[in-house]
C-alpha cells in the first residue's frame, strides 16, 4: 500500500555489519532527522565476491538490533539477481524502467526519496544514484578508507547531490581525503552513539562457539583491555582473495603474528578471519600456534570483531590494517599493535589501491609488535601526533594516488617530501621511504626521487603552478 503523501522515504545501503553499525548510530545521533514522517529502508547489499555461500549482514548474530531502527528490510541482490552487485550498473535507456520496477516492489510510490551510501565510487551506490537520479546523496564510510582521497573522478550528476560525508572519527580530528576534491563537507557520527549500538551487539550475541572459545569469555565485570591475562584477538583480512599476496604468504603472515605475540609473551591467540576471505586452512595456522608455543582458538561465528573485543577483554589485538584495530583502540582503550604493513605497502598495486590508506595509518600510527613488541600503552592520538605527523603524510600520500583529483594538494606534498628527503636530490629517509615509489615520486615530478624529472612530470608542475598564481 502506498504511504500517505506528504511522506519521504530515506534508503539506506549497507553491505558490512560495521556499516549497517555506523548508520544505527548515526540514526541514534539524530544525523538523519526526526523519524515521524519518514519511511526508512535498510538496503541489504552482499558485495562478497562469492555471496552465494557469504552470509549477508542481516545473518549476523544481533541484527533484530540494528532493524529495529529501520521500517523495512530489502536485498539488492534478489533484485538485480543474477548480476552481481559490485560489477552491474543499469544502462542508461533502462534507468527509468529501473525506478518503476523498484518503486514498486520497494512500495515508494511516487514519493521523494533520498540515499544513504557507500563507497560511491563503485557499485552498487552507483547503480543507485543512477536510478534515483534526482535523489539527494549522503555517503557513509565505514572504515578506514574514508581518510584516503576519492578511487574515481564522479560524474557531475553524482557529486553535485552529495549532501554530506559521515565518517567515524577513528583517528582523532583526522579531516578524510574522501570526496574533499569536490568541498563535500565531513561529519563524524559521534562516538557516544557508535559505542551503544557496538554494547547492543554485544549483549544480543550469542555465546561464541570455537574449540575452548567460551571459556575465554568474560561478561560483564572488567572493561575491555584492563585485564592484562586476556588472550590476544588476531584480525585476519581478505589478502589472497583481493590477489594482494598468496595464500601461502598470506598464512605465513599470519604465523608471523602468531610468533610476534609470543615473543611478547603471550600465550593464547584468538583469531577472527575475515568473512571475505579465502579457506587457509585451519590445520596449517594450528600448526604455526604450536610451532610459537601458542594456544589457538579459531572464532568462525559471524559477528564484529568490536562485540569480540568486548566479550574477550583482549589484552592486545593485532593485525595488519583492519578498521577494527582503530577502534579496538579508540572506543575499547585496548593496546593494539601491527604485524606486516612494510610487505602490504610493497605488495600494493597498483599505487592508487585504496587499501594503500589503511596499510599508511596503521603502519604510521600502531607499534610494530615484530619490531617493537608492545608496552600496553593507549594509542597516542594527540593533536600533536595527528596534525603534526599523520595529516602531512597522509596528504602526500593521497596526492601521489591520485594526482589529479588531488591536485589542490599539491604543494603540501612537495613540502612534505622535501622536508623527509635525505638531502636536496636525495631518496627520502628509511623511515618515510617505505609508504612511497621512487617511481611515482618521479612520474609526479616530486621530492625523493634522485635524477630528472620526465616530460610529463615536467609539464603537470607547470600547469599546477599555472592554475595557482592569482
Amino acid at each position: 500500500m502506498t504511504l500517505r503523501s506528504g511522506r519521504r522515504h530515506q534508503i539506506f545501503a549497507a553491505s558490512t555489519g560495521y556499516g549497517a553499525a555506523t548508520l544505527a548510530a548515526a540514526l541514534d545521533a539524530g544525523m538523519f532527522g526526526p523519524g515521524n514522517r519518514v519511511h526508512r529502508t535498510l538496503l541489504v547489499t552482499n558485495n562478497a565476491p562469492n555471496p552465494e555461500v557469504t552470509p549477508a549482514l542481516d545473518r549476523m548474530p544481533g541484527f533484530d538490533r540494528i532493524r529495529a531502527r529501520f521500517d523495512a528490510v530489502v536485498h539488492w541482490n534478489k533484485v538485480i539477481h543474477p548480476h552481481h552487485p559490485a560489477a552491474w550498473v543499469p544502462r542508461t535507456q533502462d534507468i527509468t524502467a529501473w525506478q518503476r520496477l523498484l518503486r514498486h516492489a520497494w512500495d515508494l510510490g511516487s514519493e521523494p526519496v533520498e540515499l544513504a551510501l557507500e563507497s560511491i565510487q563503485a557499485a552498487p551506490a552507483l547503480a543507485l544514484a543512477a536510478v534515483f537520479a534526482d535523489s539527494p546523496l549522503d555517503v557513509y564510510a565505514d572504515g578506514l578508507m574514508s581518510y584516503g582521497p576519492t578511487r574515481d573522478a564522479l560524474p557531475h550528476s553524482v557529486h553535485g547531490r552529495i549532501r554530506r560525508l559521515l565518517h567515524p572519527d577513528l583517528v582523532n580530528g583526522l579531516r578524510p581525503l574522501l570526496l574533499s576534491e569536490y568541498a563535500v563537507p565531513a561529519e563524524t557520527v559521534p562516538a557516544g552513539a557508535i559505542q551503544g549500538v557496538f554494547a547492543e551487539l554485544e549483549r544480543a550475541a550469542p555465546p561464541l562457539e570455537g574449540q575452548g572459545l567460551a571459556a575465554q569469555e568474560q561478561p560483564g565485570g572488567t572493561p575491555p583491555g584492563q585485564d592484562r591475562e586476556g588472550p590476544v584477538l588476531m584480525l585476519g583480512q581478505y589478502l589472497a582473495a583481493a590477489g594482494i599476496l598468496s595464500v601461502y604468504e598470506e598464512r605465513e603472515l599470519h604465523g608471523r603474528m602468531l610468533h610476534a605475540a609470543a615473543r611478547a609473551g603471550h600465550r593464547t591467540v584468538v583469531f577472527k578471519p575475515h568473512p571475505s576471505a579465502l579457506p587457509l586452512g585451519e590445520e596449517s595456522l594450528q600448526l604455526a600456534a604450536e610451532a610459537a608455543g601458542i594456544r589457538l582458538v579459531v572464532c568462525d561465528t559471524p559477528i564484529l570483531a568490536e562485540t569480540l573485543v568486548q566479550r574477550l577483554r583482549p589484552a592486545l589485538v593485532t593485525g595488519c590494517f583492519s578498521t577494527a584495530l582503530l577502534t579496538a583502540a579508540v572506543h575499547y582503550g585496548v593496546p593494539v599493535a601491527a604485524v606486516g604493513t612494510d610487505l602490504l605497502l610493497e605488495r600494493l598495486s597498483p599505487y592508487e589501491n585504496s587499501n594503500r590508506v589503511p596499510v599508511t595509518l596503521v603502519r604510521a600510527l600502531l607499534p610494530d609488535l615484530e619490531r617493537d613488541g608492545c608496552d600496553g600503552k593507549p594509542l597516542d592520538l594527540s593533536p600533536a601526533v595527528v596534525n603534526g605527523r599523520i595529516a602531512p603524510l597522509l596528504t602526500a600520500v593521497g596526492h601521489c594516488m591520485q594526482p589529479e583529483g588531488c591536485a589542490h594538494l599539491r604543494e603540501d606534498a612537495e613540502r612534505f617530501l622535501a622536508a623527509h628527503c635525505e638531502g636536496p636530490g636525495r631518496p627520502l629517509g628509511p623511515e618515510t621511504a617505505p609508504y612511497f615509489k621512487r617511481r611515482r615520486l618521479r612520474a609526479l615530478g616530486l621530492p625523493g626521487a634522485p635524477g630528472p624529472a620526465t616530460p610529463v612530470a615536467r609539464l603537470r608542475t607547470a600547469v599546477h603552478r599555472i592554475r595557482r598564481t592569482p
